[in-house]
């Protein structure tokens, strides 16, 4: 007996919806990719997961390209079906399917950046995004060290000008103190000087005479 078709549904389990998903995922990509080289077919993929993360994939190097492409036969399609509220509508659509695309190709990237959902991109457009990360890394360390340098530079400027102060500081303080030693040996001079100018006391003759003589009164 052969086996019957398998009704299609949302699976209840989390765990197993997402590992369905991861499955079903790669292989709808891989025959994307299969389609479009065995066909020389232009392929575009768009899925957005459960939790809204993009995974696409392109035939052409630039998926802009291919909405573009995709928004003028879209276009041509409403104009050809309702002339009048196409030609109306025709800016504002054109406008925004620019700027949705240009957001989604903006976020994208900036995933691809942190090194996320890097699984849908090919091995050129993984070397690409590497080849930009270097590029990226080489004007980092270029702006990192021209800042290192001008702090260094600031540094070495405030080490001079904090030892010129020092040196003034240290000069003043040696005029300080010869200014005092010159004060302290002039008031030493002066003090010497007033003890050698000072006369000697002279002593009356009786009491000579009394100090020589002490036997005087002695009968």
């Amino acid at each position: 007996m052969g086996r019957g078709r398998v009704e299609l549904k949302r699976i209840e389990n989390t765990i197993n919806r997402q590992v369905t998903f991861s499955k079903r995922r790669a292989g709808l990509l891989k025959k994307a990719h299969e389609i479009s080289v065995l066909c020389d077919a232009e392929v575009s993929l768009i899925v957005f997961s459960h939790k809204g993360k993009l995974f696409e994939y392109s035939s052409e190097s630039c998926m802009e390209k291919v909405l573009e492409r995709y928004e003028r036969y879209s276009y041509a399609e409403r104009q050809l079906k309702d002339p009048d509220h196409s030609h109306v509508n025709m800016n504002w659509s054109m406008e925004y399917s620019k700027l949705k695309a240009t957001i989604e190709l903006l976020e994208k990237n900036q995933r691809h950046y942190l090194g996320e959902d890097l699984e849908s991109m090919s091995l050129k457009e993984l070397q690409n995004l590497e080849q930009h990360l270097d590029t990226a890394l080489k004007h980092i360390r270029s702006r990192k060290n021209q800042l290192m340098y001008e702090s260094l530079n600031n540094l070495q400027r405030k080490e001079k000008e904090i030892q010129e102060e020092n040196s003034m500081l240290a000069k003043q303080v040696k005029e300080r103190e010869n200014i005092l030693q010159t004060q302290q040996n002039q008031w030493k001079q002066q003090q010497h000087n007033s003890h050698v100018k000072q006369p000697q006391p002279q002593l009356h003759p009786f009491m000579i005479t009394h100090q020589t003589s002490p036997f005087l009164n002695m009968e």
